[in-house]
């Protein structure tokens, strides 16, 4: 693009890019969350391999705390409910950003088209990083 924007469409830039910038932030959380949940699945799957009168620890910050079996299973299970939730709240909230920004977008083409700018050099990558897909 050559010239100035109008102010109007520098502002559309500026909401494109800290859209961008959310849509990268939720995908870091839902990969951790997505991280976490493996692993509590994983130990749950240990978990189940399991005598249920053996003696078992659990971290409490620095401590080991010995605790029973059935306690470590519910609260495990429990974790891994929440985890899920998370991840799926996570992937709705990746959806609504990614609508925010093929808007947001669109509003902007629209926008220097109509100042005879044409809509060059816009949405190259289709969307913000890490929303709409895996």
């Amino acid at each position: 693009m050559q010239g100035q924007l109008p102010p109007e469409a520098q502002e559309k830039v500026d909401q494109l890019r800290d859209i961008q910038q959310k849509a990268q932030q939720v995908a870091v959380q839902k990969q951790q969350a997505e991280q976490q949940l493996a692993e509590a699945e994983n130990a749950q799957d240990a978990l189940d391999t399991i005598e249920s009168d053996a003696t078992m620890y659990r971290q409490v910050g620095e401590l080991m705390v010995e605790t029973d079996y059935d306690e470590a299973e519910s609260d495990l299970g429990e974790k891994i409910d929440n985890l899920e939730i998370r991840v799926q709240t996570l992937e709705k909230q990746e959806g609504r950003i990614q609508e925010q920004f093929e808007s947001l977008q669109e509003e902007l083409r629209e926008l220097l088209q109509g100042s005879g700018m044409g809509g060059a050099g816009l949405g190259g990558a289709g969307g913000p990083p890490g929303a709409g897909g895996a």
